[in-house]
């Protein structure tokens, strides 16, 4: 009985042994072929380049100035007497806009008018003596040059009293009044400014290189803080003759309509002058392209080939995709998109997003947002850039 019972202990021991070892074996059997195993697929988002017109822009940035400007001043001294405008009235050209106390030009300017009346008739009067030989020609002679310096004194007068009042040099709108009626103000005193609005002006600069591309009358789109949806159209208007000794920049003036008087003069411009010539450019999303110091690349998705040289496909029938670093030379970037000159071709498809875990030959699967299908948060987009 007591051998027995051993037997059955002992089989009962060498079970459980090899159910153990059995589970062991094939747990390590698992791990072997979990390891074995090729890793999951990387999910990226992607796109294809596209071949499009791209009409190459030069970008620049200025400042709106006025068609005609000025600050308005007095010439002479005086006392204002009169204020004829209301501070950002429009005004016509030749309005009267100040007056100053001229009360004593005005009697010294009856004087010298007395005195030229005088001077006139003595004249009159020596003329018709000489031609009778009553008077010697330098008599006659002195009356002429004291008719004529009576001439000059009246014609000052009237000039002074003209500076005495100040009329608009140009129709526009004019600014808020520097003066008050009772002020006294010193000559180039200023009044107030003068502005038309009813077309502006922008100056910019570019560099000397671009000048070969620039011409009168090329068009330009004119962008500012203030109405940070709308483009403003114009066009170039003047060229200097001249590049900037220190910058090696050329100066350009580009002039706008202002109809409706809502660009003021000295706003900042962001503005892109538009050449004429359109040519077909291969372009991708700006969030492709990796930016390194070793130059720009882009990671290209291709379907892996087996050796017999056909389409692989994984266990659900679908293609194995793979990326391949490839550089690129870039060039105008614009609205989120991106010119390439060389080393891609239109509807190659790239990676937009993802590109911090990829590698050379990594397996990847398209997904609409990576972000949803690995459930983590990803800042590859923004990285990549």
């Amino acid at each position: 009985m007591l051998l027995r019972r051993m037997l059955i202990m002992l089989a009962a021991v060498l079970v459980v042994v090899a159910a153990l070892a059995a589970f062991k074996i094939n747990s390590f059997m698992q791990m072997g072929e979990a390891f074995s195993a090729p890793p999951p697929p990387i999910s990226v988002a992607a796109a294809a380049a596209e071949q499009m017109q791209w009409q190459s822009r030069l970008p620049a940035i200025g400042t709106l100035r006025a068609r005609q400007g000025v600050d308005l001043t007095v010439e002479v001294g005086g006392t204002v007497k009169e204020l004829l405008f209301r501070s950002g009235e429009k005004v016509e050209l030749n309005q009267p806009l100040l007056q100053l106390d001229s009360a004593v030009e005005q009697a010294s300017l009856a004087t010298a008018e007395a005195e030229l009346g005088l001077a006139r008739v003595e004249f009159e009067r020596g003329r018709s003596l000489v031609n009778r030989q009553a008077i010697s020609k330098s008599e006659f002679d002195r009356l002429s040059a004291q008719l004529q310096k009576a001439n000059a004194s009246v014609a000052q007068l009237k000039a002074t009293l003209d500076k005495k009042r100040i009329l608009a040099p140009f129709a526009g709108t004019i600014g808020i009044r520097q003066v008050d009626v009772g002020d006294y103000v010193a000559t180039g005193t200023t009044i107030a400014t003068l502005q038309d609005l009813s077309r502006l002006h922008v100056d910019f600069y570019l560099p000397e290189q671009n000048a070969p591309q620039l011409a009168i009358g090329e068009r330009v789109r004119i962008k500012v803080a203030a109405y940070p949806e709308e483009v403003f159209e114009g066009e170039i208007d003047a060229i200097n003759p001249k590049v900037e000794d220190a910058t090696r920049n050329l100066l350009l003036r580009a002039a706008l309509d202002n109809p409706e008087g809502r660009l003021l003069p000295g706003m900042f411009a962001d503005l892109a002058v538009l050449l004429p010539s359109e040519a077909p450019q291969v372009v991708v999303p700006e969030t492709a392209i990796t930016y390194t110091l070793y130059g720009n690349s882009v990671y290209v998705i291709e379907q892996q080939k087996g050796e017999d040289g056909q389409a692989q496909q994984d266990d659900k029938g679908q293609p194995v995709l793979a990326v391949q670093r490839r550089f690129v030379d870039t060039g105008e970037r614009r609205e989120g998109l991106v010119v390439v000159n060389k080393g891609l071709q239109a509807g190659e498809q790239v990676v937009t997003a993802g590109q911090l875990k990829l590698d050379n030959g990594a397996h990847v699967a398209i997904v609409a947002d990576p972000q949803l299908a690995e459930g983590e948060p990803q800042n590859q987009a923004g990285a990549a850039q």
